[in-house]
Order: C-alpha cells, then structure tokens, then sequence
C-alpha cells in the first residue's frame, strides 16, 4: 500500500553494505555473522538480510526472529541467541536448521536428551559468563556442558559477550582474560565495540550489530571517525507554519515561550512514532537551510520548531529528525540513553523505505 504519510525512515543500503564490508576488513578473515535482532534494529530485517550478502551468518535473539529469518535466507547459518525454552522450541529448531546458543545447564540437558542415534542437528553454540552475569554458563558448567556434547560427536562454538567493550580499558581486558582458556579455538566473542576496538584476536567468529547500522559502537570515536555512515534517516515534512508573538507559549503546558516573535513550523511527526516526547527543547532539527531547535512539548503526531533565524525554510519543506548530519547518538544523549533505543523504538507507522539498489 501505498503510504500518504510525510513520516519516513530512509534506508541507504548502500550504507549497510559499506559498513558490513567495513567490518569484513576488520575481521580479517573471520567469519562475520550480522546481528538482525529486533526487526535489524528497527531497519526491518526482510530489507537488511536482502542486502548482506557479504554475510556469513546472522545471529538473532529469539527463536521466532530464527525462524522468521529461516523464511528469508534458506541457507546461511542463523544463531538464536536465547537458545530454545522447551522440547516444542528445539524441535522448531532443528527442523529449520538453526543454532541453538546452550546458556543454562537445563538447556544443555534438554539438548542432549532430544538427541537419537542417528541424528544429525545443528552443532549448538554453548555462552560463557565470563562477567556479564546475564546469560551463560560458569567455567565449570561449561566445561561440562562441552563434554557432554562431544560425547555426541558434537564440537561446539563457545560465545561469551563483553559488559564493557564500548569503553575499552581494564574491564574489557580482565574479561578477556577470564574466558581466554574457556573460549578455545572455537570461539566468538566480539561485538561491534570489541571489533573496532581491535580485540578479535581469539574469534573465529565475530558478531557486528550496531556498526552496522552505522551508530556508535565506541565511547571515544564517532562513528564518521570510524569511517561507518548511518542507514536510517528519519524524516518528515513541515505540515504548517505561524508567526507566533512574543510571550506567546507553543505546546502542551505551555512548556516554552517564545522570547520573541518567532516563526514556527510545525512537523508531521510525533511520539506516535517513536521520536521521544521527552526530548528537551533545543534539541536540533536538521532542515535544508541548517539546524533549528526543538521548541515545546512533542505531541503524539507532531513536534514544533523554531525557524525565526531560517528564512528560507518553507511548507512542505524536509527535516531530518536523525540521520546523515545529525547523528541518532546525539539525540540519544539528550536522553541519557543510547542509540539502539531510539532506532528499535521507531514506530511501525513510519514507513521504512529503501534508498538505493535493493541488491548489491
């Protein structure tokens, strides 16, 4: 269907596939697996997978993002990286030839009790907790849990994910090296963070997500500086323009006033979206004519900006909420979050709509 709405989110595959290739480089020769969880982090997967072909595998969260993908790549390998929650779960699994991640030792005994002689399932992953302490296995758990499975004839990949890779430094280190023996040699580890940072040493498998949507993966180095471009530009258009007086209040509980007779443009987008209501005024709207603040309170369908100092700026005209030259980081500093929030937020009423060759 066609949408009537001025709302868009743009997505340069172009950018995707410079950023995949990207982390290829930094890979060096090791197997790159797309993280696509949560719909490719508000991109839509079906879109995204499309244009990784450079791929070798993709790792989701759960077992219906696995089988969904399975849908739309028939081949690759896809990881699920809560693994399966029953024997109704594995089944699922194994029929669609997918990777189960063993992050409990109920998960690894339900694995290995489904086994029959004969069978030949996908060879699970098995996660370390080496100081997240959310998901995986201990040391000796795991140890055990290997043990099992190559009694099988089973050689797992062992995964564990860093707490601290954003901000390298001791932690990330020390984390290294508590599951340094454990990993093995067949081992992923890196996320985006981990890979820019250089810490791929032991992977034979790495997991990039947000670089690959072009955002920050690093606390000390923007994006650009890393040489990764974003894929989403969120954007609409100026729904309506007025010339409010000074003193004059504009939006819900007259949370701002203008200080003098301001030109204000009103745009079709609002928290309905998923842009957040509680962004401050000031925050920067990028028009063609520059930058221009956030004036007021967000509104459901709409938000308001001041274009006093933007002559040129007229109706109908685009903004750019986050995007090239206004980076979702920025915005999500404001916030005290971080970009993955505002992008898998998008709501799905904002049509994702594809720039440039579907296929590379």
């Amino acid at each position: 269907m066609v949408s009537h709405r001025y709302a868009r989110a743009l997505i340069d595959l172009q950018a995707f596939r410079s950023n995949l290739a990207l982390a290829k480089r930094y890979a060096g020769g090791r197997a790159v697996y797309a993280v696509v969880k949560a719909d490719a982090y508000g991109h839509g997967m079906a879109t995204i997978v499309g244009a990784a072909e450079a791929a070798d595998g993709f790792c989701v969260a759960d077992l219906d993002e696995g089988l969904q993908l399975r849908a739309l790549v028939p081949e690759r390998p896809i990881v699920v990286l809560q693994g399966a929650h029953d024997r109704a779960g594995r089944a699922a699994a194994a029929e669609a030839a997918l990777t189960l991640v063993l992050h409990t030792p109920e998960q690894v005994a339900g694995f290995v009790d489904d086994l029959r002689p004969g069978d030949a399932p996908s060879t699970p992953w098995l996660e370390l907790d080496s100081g997240m302490h959310r998901l995986g296995l201990d040391s000796s758990a795991l140890a055990a849990a290997k043990a099992q499975l190559e009694a099988k004839g089973l050689v797992p990949t062992v995964m564990t994910h860093f707490a601290c890779a954003d901000t390298p430094g001791a932690p990330l280190h020390e984390q290294q090296r508590a599951a340094a023996a454990a990993l093995g040699s067949r081992s992923s580890a890196c996320n985006s963070a981990a890979l820019l940072a250089g810490e791929v040493t032991a992977d034979h498998i790495v997991r990039p997500g947000i670089m690959l949507y072009g955002g920050a993966s690093l606390a000390e180095k923007t994006p650009e500086a890393l040489g990764l471009a974003p894929v989403m530009a969120l954007t609409s258009r100026i729904l309506a323009l007025r010339t409010v007086p000074a003193g004059e209040s504009v939006g819900y509980g007259a949370s701002w006033v203008a200080p003098r007779e301001s030109r204000i443009a009103t745009v079709a987008l609002g928290y309905g979206d998923g842009y957040p209501r509680t962004l401050p005024s000031g925050t920067p709207v990028l028009t063609a004519a520059g930058l221009a603040p956030l004036v007021g309170r967000v509104s459901m369908d709409s938000l308001t900006i001041d274009i006093t100092d933007l002559p040129s700026v007229g109706l109908g005209d685009r903004v750019t909420l986050w995007g090239k030259g206004l980076p979702v980081d920025q915005l999500a500093a404001a916030l005290g979050t971080i970009g993955y929030e505002l992008l898998t937020r998008l709501g799905s009423r904002v049509p994702r709509v594809v720039e440039g060759p579907a296929h590379g």
